[in-house]
């Protein structure tokens, strides 16, 4: 078995795209929730979200032709591309695998063309359009700007979906199947996940307030994010800088209801993670919560955690506060900010928070402000309608000599 480490990292969000300008306004607080302006939102109730507004792929990507490809996967891409400059990876090499999770894939093509065929009576659809749809394009996006042959995957895990796609990655890697691989995951802002959630009485009216008190919900949001991860002994070989590690993950199912979490399935999954990673829980020094801001969620999840950590918990805190739910691409800037929060030595915030919740169990959740502090375990939580949990564990880069 092969240890397995992370050597580039590659987010394309609301607040920032490229990983210093990410790590900046991650540790500034910096909110990315603006009103939507990707499609007409004047008949709801809740109009916020959090866009990349400031992202031309064209200006990322070198191989891909922008125009054949829809947003998600032009995502996916450009963090991929991100990702393996910020690596130092000039040769991707054709053994180097691309997995990438998603929630809706390219659901806003799925929208567009709904829309014309009810709108416009529409009988045959746009063939390139519908050539755009399938969810797999995400990771042969990412693959084919990067030139990248071998293994190639699509995770469809809801909004665990990224560090699905970032486990396999890790057996790839671990079992020598793989010398690099490239994982992620991306969704794009859409109506029609934008409606679904509202529908669900789940959208905050404007903003995002993860395990406060007076939390209301969350808010839909898009981005792209993959890491780079390979062979301790390859980066060395080849002299990269090395974020972290990737001491293990698990993964289950709540069986139990499409979009209610379960608290005693994500415990078990938090104790098979660690176990698997060989870390006692007196060891993780910061949790990345799911953090969704609704009032199921946060208590679920805190009530996961205390049956996990007593009354010794790690501080946590959520990225949702300031990006919105990414979806499929959640856990993946989850990832990304464990790696920053190990190698540059601070704990994100969750900002937006302002009233202590009595009822989850005295969480710190590092309300308002970042904190300076040695992180060497970091657990990244991630949890998915359908029941689906992925948590990954991440720890200290090893000495590089």
């Amino acid at each position: 078995m092969h240890r397995v480490v992370i050597t580039g990292l590659g987010p394309v969000s609301s607040i920032g795209v490229g990983a210093e300008n990410f790590c900046h306004a991650v540790r500034a607080g910096k909110s990315g929730i603006s009103r939507i302006s990707s499609f007409d939102v004047s008949g709801f109730e809740h109009q916020m979200a959090g866009e990349v507004t400031d992202f031309k792929a064209g200006d990322v990507l070198t191989q891909l032709d922008v125009a054949e490809w829809g947003r998600a996967s032009l995502l996916a891409a450009a963090a991929a591309r991100l990702a393996a400059d910020d690596a130092g990876l000039d040769d991707v090499g054709e053994d180097t695998a691309v997995l990438m999770g998603t929630t809706s894939g390219e659901i806003p093509h799925v929208v567009a063309m709904t829309e014309s065929w009810h709108l416009n009576g529409d009988r045959v659809p746009d063939a390139a359009l519908a050539a755009q749809l399938p969810a797999g394009r995400l990771a042969l996006a990412a693959a084919q700007e990067l030139g990248a042959t071998g293994e190639t995957m699509t995770f469809s895990a809801a909004c665990a979906a990224a560090n699905c796609a970032l486990g396999y990655a890790f057996d790839l890697v671990a079992l020598g199947e793989a010398p690099v691989a490239v994982a992620g995951g991306a969704d794009a802002v859409s109506r029609f996940t934008h409606a679904a959630f509202h529908r669900l009485g789940a959208l905050a009216k404007d903003t995002c307030r993860p395990f406060d008190r007076e939390r209301d919900g969350m808010l839909t949001a898009e981005g792209g994010a993959a890491l780079v991860l390979e062979s301790l002994d390859g980066a060395r070989e080849r002299g990269a800088r090395i974020y972290a590690e990737v001491l293990g993950y698990a993964l289950s199912c709540d069986a139990h209801h499409p979009s209610a979490p379960e608290v005693k399935s994500i415990a078990r999954t938090m104790d098979s993670a660690l176990r698997r990673s060989g870390v006692r829980p007196q060891e993780v020094d910061y949790i990345c919560a799911h953090g969704t801001g609704t009032r199921l969620n946060d208590q679920v999840e805190a009530q996961a955690i205390h049956s996990v950590y007593g009354h010794a918990m790690p501080p946590l805190s959520s990225l949702k506060s300031m990006l919105g739910h990414t979806m499929g691409a959640a856990s993946g800037f989850g990832s990304i900010a464990c790696a920053l929060a190990i190698s540059r030595g601070f704990i994100p915030p969750t900002i937006n928070h302002r009233h202590r919740d009595p009822d989850l169990h005295g969480i710190d959740p590092v309300a308002g402000a970042a904190r300076e502090a040695t992180v060497r375990v970091a657990q990244n939580n991630a949890f998915g309608f359908g029941g689906n949990n992925a948590i990954v564990v991440f720890g200290s880069a090893p000495c590089t000599s």
